[in-house]
């Protein structure tokens, strides 16, 4: 028997899953929540933008959640034995860079910065550095329009060098006591094996190609006469990133002595490269040529892959093409939405429509799933936490239109789901507008597993059919495919992924007469869309509230 360890580091918490490795059977799971600050998050009142995380509940995670999977597997299967597992594969958030000192310790690890959120972990939705972002892209236009080219034209502040120079910027200590800047996905891994020296450590192609504008084309990161244009300590970073990247079939390193010790595991198996969890959710749906895998989360990443030979269109508005970023020999294409779960859990959590139980999530989607499409008269943008994709501005704020004096609460969580539908839909055509053709939609994550009447919503705007992934924990059972693969259970992804993952029998296919509302709403939501998000842009919104509202007596006639 061998078995294979998924680590899967989310916003909230970091989930192990132990798989076998000849059939994806899940044996034993546990999850840890990130025990600082909210919900696991470092936040300040006064900065929504801000977001950080104590990089040591990274390590606390990993030793409680391996524990607590390897005794659940011993309840499952008796005479279970750790040694039997061949290797560790890990997915984290990102872009959530953290600072190290010279010796690959986390700033926010030293006594002296403990108390300094800028020395922490900044999580991928922190946004401070929006400036920044605006700065990075409007240099690249001028100096270096390939950068830019295969990122999607704009650079976004969830990235990694929008951070970096907002730290710089806004807390020099932090920035001069670094000697470099890491990604979670790559310190962890190297953490784990003994190489978190930043002369030993590897990073991946993932996060470097998709977040850091890495591109062997151009030599591997920005050049440093580049950087040092946006600001001189910038330009002198780049000696400490080094000229290359690996991607999740190769080993970070081996398991050192002390770690398998702490973990209860074999010393000297392989650790995967790490990458980042959406990338490893779309191996664990079964991605493949044709296949776009929905992660819905928080957030949502989209993400396609093509072979590596194929000829691609620079895509605008997406979050880049990286070869081997997701899977080694195909090219990697990621879009997404900087929030899904997250807007449904302000509304239940913040604005707490009939107070707890009549204002849940269940409860308002018991009554939300009784209403059809354009029901409500209700409208509204999906961009509470900013656009990802197309438009890449995360000052993009939300918006609900339509309301009235009679609107209810579970209207009002109808349309917000159904505007998230509508921004997948916007990032499926535009991969097809540029000749990435889309055959399937494979989703997971915990809202894709939960909620019907939302996949429903799905199929019914997108008019495709929705499937769903087999596994309920796919970002963790695809870090547990990289491992398998690295640990010589199985010799390439493909077999890896034929073996080890699946699709669930239920699927959600597009009622024909409620495409059809949703056809005319997305007109609507097309208007807004481009109205509020393209500076320019006629705003031509005088009739749209009438609209909406015929489309409403329609429904209720």
């Amino acid at each position: 028997m061998k078995y294979a360890i998924g680590l899967d580091y989310g916003t909230n918490s970091v989930r192990c899953l132990i798989v076998d490795t000849a059939n994806g059977r899940e044996l034993g799971t546990c999850v840890f929540e990130y025990p600082t600050g909210e919900a696991g998050i470092i936040l300040d009142p006064a900065d929504h933008n801000l977001a950080r995380q104590n990089p040591a509940d990274y390590l606390k995670g990993a030793e409680v959640t391996i524990a607590g999977a390897i005794a659940a597997a011993r309840q499952v299967q008796p005479g279970f034995n750790p040694r039997d597992i061949v290797g560790i594969g890990v997915d984290t958030t990102g872009s959530t860079p953290l600072p190290v000192d010279r010796h690959g310790t986390p700033l926010g690890m030293l006594e002296a910065f403990k108390g300094n959120p800028n020395a922490h972990a900044w999580l991928w939705k922190d946004h401070t550095g929006y400036a920044e972002a605006g700065e990075i892209t409007a240099l690249a236009r001028e100096l270096r329009p390939q950068y830019l080219a295969k990122c999607g034209g704009t650079y976004s502040s969830e990235w990694f060098f929008s951070k970096i120079l907002h730290c710089l910027r806004a807390a020099p200590a932090v920035f001069d006591a670094a000697y470099t800047w890491v990604e979670h996905a790559d310190w962890l891994p190297a953490v784990l094996t003994g190489t978190d020296s930043p002369e030993k450590l590897r990073r991946c192609r993932c996060a470097a190609g998709h977040k850091a504008m890495f591109n062997d084309a151009w030599g591997g990161y920005p050049d440093a006469e580049f950087l040092a244009q946006l600001d001189s300590k910038l330009g002198a970073l780049r000696s400490t990133l080094g000229g290359r990247t690996y991607a999740v079939d190769q080993a970070a390193g081996r398991l050192t002595d002390q770690w398998a010790g702490k973990l209860g595991l074999t010393a000297g198996i392989p650790v995967a490269m790490g990458a980042f969890d959406a990338h490893l959710g779309a191996v664990g749906s079964g991605i493949k040529s044709g296949v776009l895998v929905k992660i819905i989360g928080t957030s949502t990443c989209d993400m396609v892959v093509a072979p590596s030979g194929t000829e691609l269109a620079d895509i605008p508005g997406i979050c880049g093409i990286v070869d081997g970023s997701i899977l080694p020999g195909y090219f990697g294409l990621e879009a997404g939405q900087s929030a899904v779960g997250d807007i449904f859990n302000w509304f239940v959590n913040y604005i707490q429509p009939g107070g707890k139980e009549a204002g849940s999530h269940q409860a308002l989607t018991e009554k939300a799933a009784k209403l059809k499409p354009g029901q409500s008269g209700l409208l509204a943008l999906d961009w509470n936490n900013g656009n990802r994709t197309i438009l890449v501005d995360q000052r993009l704020t939300g918006l609900l239109l339509g309301q009235t004096l009679h609107t209810k609460p579970e209207e009002i969580y109808r349309a917000l789901i159904e505007a998230t539908a509508f921004g997948a839909l916007t990032i499926i055509n535009r991969f097809e507008e540029f000749g990435v053709k889309i055959d399937q939609v494979v989703n997971c994550g915990g809202i894709a597993e939960k909620n019907a009447m939302l996949m429903q919503i799905y199929a019914d705007v997108t008019g495709r059919e929705m499937k769903i992934s087999r596994s309920a924990q796919t970002c963790a059972l695809g870090s547990a495919v990289a491992a398998a693969v690295v640990g010589g259970a199985h010799p390439d992804f493909a077999k890896a992924q034929a073996a080890m993952c699946g699709i669930k029998d239920t699927t959600f296919k597009p009622i024909a007469a409620n495409h059809k509302v949703y056809k005319q709403l997305y007109k609507l939501y097309k208007r807004l869309h481009d109205g509020f998000g393209i500076q320019g842009k006629v705003l031509g919104m005088g009739s749209v509230m009438k609209e909406l509202l015929t489309i409403k007596e329609k429904a209720n006639a």
